[in-house]
């Protein structure tokens, strides 16, 4: 996998890391100084060349890594409060959510096979390195995980317009916070099997926020002290 950008490489665990390219005339002493003291394999070469690798703003820095190994549902099921996201498709997101959890201090992220955007390089980059600290779960069937998380005793808050204020909630000392896709919202059967419809009072005249920013607010508005 092809990632970008100076925090990138430093959060990137060094055992991952195949080999750094370079801008030709890179003058960044810190990030070369890094890239010789941990004798990381590194290679100059035209910007062009950086431009047809990755499709972000890389900074002059490109890293080829190891695929992103997902984790199991067994790895995150002693957690106590998880983040499902319901067929999310914007990398951006998706990386945000990564960076909002790992700051919040959540260890697992839930997501479905199919229909849903997997962890790339823009992802990698969104999260700034956060994406090494939280383990991200590749599931085939969000439903089913979702059932197996309730008999766990996980209780299931699905983010959703009409909900109950989130603000009013006694929550459960093992949660998960499931966010829906953009623009589509949650599954009518995840909402179903849900134990408790929440949502984000809104006082303007848009009646939405970006799926990113409603999961920052629910995740530390979920949090118990």
């Amino acid at each position: 996998m092809l990632v970008c950008g100076k925090n990138v490489l430093k959060e990137t665990p060094k055992n991952k890391i195949h080999k750094v390219y370079l801008k030709e005339n890179f003058k960044d002493k810190e990030i070369l100084s890094y890239l010789k003291e941990n004798k990381l394999k590194y290679e100059f070469v035209p910007e062009f060349r950086l431009n047809k690798m990755v499709r972000e703003q890389h900074q002059g820095v490109v890293i080829d890594i190891d695929e992103y190994d997902y984790f199991s549902l067994d790895d995150v099921i002693e957690e106590d409060f998880l983040v499902c996201l319901d067929h999310l498709e914007d990398p951006h997101n998706l990386g945000a959510i990564i960076r909002t959890c790992e700051c919040a201090g959540i260890k697992g992220i839930i997501i479905p096979k199919d229909r849903s955007i997997r962890v790339n390089e823009t992802v990698m980059k969104i999260s700034a390195g956060a994406i090494n600290n939280v383990k991200i779960v590749l599931v085939s069937n969000l439903s089913e995980t979702l059932r197996k998380l309730q008999k766990n005793f996980f209780f299931v808050y699905t983010a959703d317009m009409d909900g109950k204020d989130y603000r009013k909630i006694d929550y459960a000392e093992k949660r998960v916070l499931v966010i829906g896709a953009e623009g589509k919202g949650v599954s009518e059967i995840i909402r179903k099997n849900s134990d408790e419809i929440i949502s984000i009072p809104m006082y303007g005249k848009i009646n939405s926020l970006n799926a990113s920013v409603s999961a920052a607010i629910l995740i530390y508005g979920m949090i118990k002290e």
